[in-house]
């Protein structure tokens, strides 16, 4: 049997009830993901807090480097009509 430190590292996302997103809570080692899923599920969300559980393998990820936010970000900035600030939002819509 392999040691955990053998197997494969997924990072672990975990949605709240009330969230609209998944927030980065840790990372677990899982021989795959249905594990890594059983796992994050016992070590994260003991209160119940979740009702969505993302385990992504670490070696999956691809980030962008940090020393080429300018350029990265530098042209977004120009196009304001992107943003939602010209609009009128109804007071029924709690979340957009």
């Amino acid at each position: 049997m392999n040691e955990a430190g053998d197997w494969p590292l997924y990072e672990i996302f975990i949605r709240a009830r009330g969230g609209l997103d998944h927030k980065h809570v840790g990372s677990v080692h899982a021989a795959d993901a249905a594990m890594a899923i059983e796992h994050a599920r016992d070590v994260y969300t003991r209160r119940q807090e979740g009702i969505s559980v993302w385990a992504v393998r670490s070696t999956d990820i691809v980030a962008s480097d940090p020393g080429e936010a300018e350029s990265l970000f530098d042209p977004a900035r120009d196009k304001v009509y992107r943003h939602p600030t010209f609009y009128e939002i109804p007071k029924e819509v709690e979340t957009l």
